[in-house]
């Protein structure tokens, strides 16, 4: 089996990691534009199966290059991205994950399902942890009831990073993009649409992450639970802000600073987004920096026995844990981890179905079960209402 991990931020180095492992790998191919963690990462594994690869992803030909040859590729290169990926690897006949999507992508599910039958290949979309293990403990959730109603994901993280005042544990793009643009909410069978960072409810994470204020956002688990998991009337995702990081969001989206539209400055054209973010840290640059615990919960309400009832799901890790297995920070492995796991079962020939196959679809007790080996403890209860 030759793989290839496309993107070497702080995410896929945690798949790639894990999977050096798997006895079924044979060879780890880390393909980035920039190879300096991936060089790192190389170079303290020490292993054999590992090479690394500087390729622009948005190069069709070195890409090309790249993936013949090949039996799985898990993508980590920003969502927008990755049609163009999945295009090449269900022309290659490669297998291919990926941990998130750009939400207009759903509507192109039906023909790249269709090309990915033809050819044979597995095209898995969303598997990282949110989305990803956050739909899979939505659809773990509701497979202990007898109906459900509801499902929410909450996203919670108390970290903190000396000397950063404003920062983000994942790609800083995304992460702006999505706290400025309307959040999705799945409502009485429709989705409907909330301005962003409008909606500040405390929420009480389970100990060690603890109470901390979440919005709604735009994210994938919003659209992907209401469709795939039966009987939902509601469904939305929030993820934990600090008040700082609020408001210097709030003041780059007055300013137009969020945009991914160029302008011109002194005769060059940038994009103002491009502008923060190279200003800001990068995730691998703050490794064994950050402090504090990240959590991912799911609540399902529904019917179970006659009585309505809250089905909740959650698992929690600390920065340093996750800093101590793999050089990371608590969010990377979540991601890294939730992406690993589907490619593993897809090596053990769990998840052999063809086609576009999003989380929920999953053999999803199965996956659960895998997490503990990994460092991530399952919590669950059920509760009445």
């Amino acid at each position: 089996m030759k793989l290839v991990q496309l993107g070497c931020g702080i995410t896929g180095l945690v798949c790639a990691e894990h999977l050096a492992k798997n006895r079924q790998v044979d060879n780890i191919v880390l393909a980035d534009a920039r190879t300096d963690a991936a060089d790192a990462m190389a170079k303290r594994l020490d292993s054999s199966k590992i090479s690394v690869e500087k390729v622009d992803a948005t190069d069709a030909r070195a890409l090309r290059k790249l993936l013949t040859g090949s039996e799985l590729l898990i993508s980590s290169i920003p969502a927008e991205l990755n049609k163009k990926v999945i295009e090449m690897s269900i022309e290659l006949g490669i297998d291919y994950i990926d941990y998130s999507m750009s939400v207009n992508s759903m509507e192109e599910f039906e023909e790249m399902d269709r090309k990915s039958k033809d050819r044979g290949v597995t095209i898995l979309t969303s598997m990282g942890a949110d989305p990803g293990i956050s739909d899979i403990f939505a659809r773990y959730a509701a497979n202990k009831l007898d109906s459900a109603e509801s499902a929410r994901v909450m996203d919670g993280d108390s970290a903190v990073a000396e000397g950063y005042d404003f920062f983000s544990l994942w790609s800083p793009a995304e992460m702006i993009e999505e706290v400025t643009v309307p959040a999705a909410v799945y409502k009485d069978g429709k989705m409907t649409y909330v301005p962003p960072l409008s909606e500040r409810q405390m929420y009480d994470f389970p100990e060690p992450v603890g109470p901390l204020p979440v919005y709604n956002t735009v994210h994938e688990e919003t659209f992907l639970m209401s469709q795939f998991i039966d009987g939902l009337k509601y469904a939305d995702f929030r993820i934990a802000v600090d008040d700082n990081f609020v408001h210097v969001v709030n003041t780059l989206r007055k300013l137009g600073l969020h945009s991914l539209k160029p302008i011109d400055v002194k005769g060059v054209k940038v994009r103002p987004l491009d502008v923060v973010v190279s200003l800001m840290p990068r995730p691998v640059d703050m490794i064994g920096k950050v402090k504090g615990f990240a959590g991912i919960v799911v609540e399902v309400i529904g019917q179970k026995d006659g009585k309505r009832v809250q089905a909740k799901v959650w698992s929690t890790m600390s920065h340093e844990k996750a800093y101590e297995l793999a050089k990371s920070n608590a969010t990377g492995y979540f991601v890294g981890t939730g992406g690993a796991v589907a490619a593993e079962m897809m090596l053990s020939g769990e998840i052999s179905d063809k086609g576009v196959l999003v989380p929920e679809q999953l053999p999803v007790e199965k996956y659960v079960s895998r997490l503990p080996a990994k460092h991530l403890d399952v919590r669950e209860e059920i509760t009445a209402l």
